[in-house]
C-alpha cells in the first residue's frame, strides 16, 4: 500500500493456532476475511492479542506473510515488532519490511530497565533503520512503564513515529496526548487500546480505535466510528452500552491469568462461531475448557451473536 491511512477501527488480530501449537493459517484467513468484510479501517497483527511475546521467529514470519498475502492491500497492515531490545526489534522491522506490511508497531525494551531518555534512543534508532511508519505501543502493564508523553510529542513532531497505540489504562494520560497533539497541528494518529470507553475516546478526538473484542464483533466497532463520525453521539454511546456487555466474556474464566482470559475469551468466541477451528493459546495458557467456554457461550448468545 503506498500511502496507507490509519485511521478507525484496526483490530489487534488474535493468532489462531492448530491443536499442535502451529499457525492455522487456514483459520487465519478466515478470520482476516471476516474483519475486511464487516469494514475495519487496518489490523494490526502480532500485537498482545496476537500472542506476539509467545510466538518463535519462524512463526512470526508466517503470520505477517499470511497477512499481507490475504489483506492484498485491502486495508493497511500493520505489524507489531515487539523483543526486548533495540537490535531484536530492528531484526523485526527487517521481516516485517521483507513481507510486506505497511507499518510497525514498537513497545519500549521489555526486559531491561530503561531510562526514559533509553527508550527515546530506542524508537529513534528503530525509525533510522525503516522507512516504514513506525508506531509506538503504550503498554506499561507489559514493559512496566508509561512512555512519557513529552517524549511522544518530541518524537512525533520530529517525524521519528507515526502514531501511538494507547494500551496505558490512563485516560487522563491519552486525553493529555490527543490535546498536545492537536496543539502541534496533529502529526500523530493516535489510538485508543480501550474497548469499552470507545465513545468516549472518539469524542475527546482519537483517530481510532484497536479493539481486541473487534476479533468477535467487528461490525459493531465499525458502527460505533460510523455514528462518532456523523456526531451521532447518543447512539454510539447505545451501540458502545451493547459492546461493553458483549466484552464482560474476557471476565468468565477461572485459572487463567488476565491476559490468557482476554484472548482465550477471544479464541473460545471464534471457534464457537465458527471462525477458527481451535481456540488454543500459546504454551503455558493451553485452552478454555468446561465452564470457562460455557460461560463466554452464554454472554455471547445473550448479546445476540450466533453460535455454531
Amino acid at each position: 500500500m503506498s500511502n496507507p491511512i490509519f485511521q478507525g477501527v484496526i483490530p489487534p488480530v488474535v493468532t489462531p493456532l492448530n491443536a499442535d501449537g502451529s499457525v492455522d493459517h487456514a483459520s487465519y484467513e478466515r478470520l482476516l476475511e471476516k474483519l475486511i468484510a464487516a469494514g475495519v479501517h487496518g489490523v494490526f497483527i502480532l500485537g498482545s492479542s496476537g500472542e506476539v511475546a509467545y510466538l518463535a521467529d519462524a512463526a512470526r514470519r508466517e503470520v505477517m506473510e499470511t497477512a499481507v498475502r490475504v489483506v492484498a492491500g485491502r486495508v493497511p497492515v500493520m505489524a507489531g515488532v515487539i523483543d526486548i531490545s533495540t537490535n531484536r526489534v530492528i531484526d523485526e522491522v527487517r521481516v516485517a519490511e521483507a513481507a510486506g506490511v505497511d507499518a510497525v508497531v514498537a513497545t519500549a525494551p521489555l526486559y531491561i530497565r530503561t531510562s526514559l531518555p533509553e527508550i527515546e534512543t530506542h524508537f529513534r534508532e528503530i525509525a533510522a533503520a525503516t522507512t516504514l511508519p513506525v508506531f509506538a505501543y503504550d503498554v506499561p502493564v507489559c514493559v512496566q512503564v508509561k512512555l512519557d508523553l513529552d517524549m511522544l510529542m518530541r518524537l512525533g513532531t520530529e517525524g521519528v513515529i507515526a502514531g501511538v497505540k494507547d494500551s496505558s489504562g490512563d485516560d487522563v494520560g491519552f486525553r493529555r496526548l490527543v490535546a498536545a497533539n492537536r496543539a502541534a497541528g496533529s502529526p500523530m494518529a493516535l489510538f485508543t487500546g480501550h474497548e469499552v470507553v470507545v465513545d468516549g475516546m472518539l469524542l475527546l478526538g482519537a483517530d481510532g480505535v484497536v479493539p481486541g473484542l473487534g476479533n468477535v464483533d467487528p461490525e459493531g466497532y465499525v458502527r460505533l466510528w460510523d455514528l462518532a463520525q456523523a456526531g451521532k453521539w447518543e447512539d454510539a454511546r447505545i451501540e458502545q452500552d451493547r459492546l461493553a456487555a458483549l466484552f464482560e466474556i474476557v471476565f468468565q474464566a477461572t485459572g487463567l491469568s488476565g491476559g490468557a482470559g482476554g484472548v482465550g475469551s477471544f479464541k473460545t468466541s471464534l471457534n464457537l462461531m465458527g471462525v477458527i477451528s481451535h481456540s488454543r493459546m500459546s504454551t503455558p495458557a493451553g485452552a478454555f475448557v468446561g465452564d470457562n467456554v460455557t460461560k463466554v457461550a452464554a454472554v455471547l448468545t445473550a448479546s445476540g451473536i450466533p453460535l455454531v
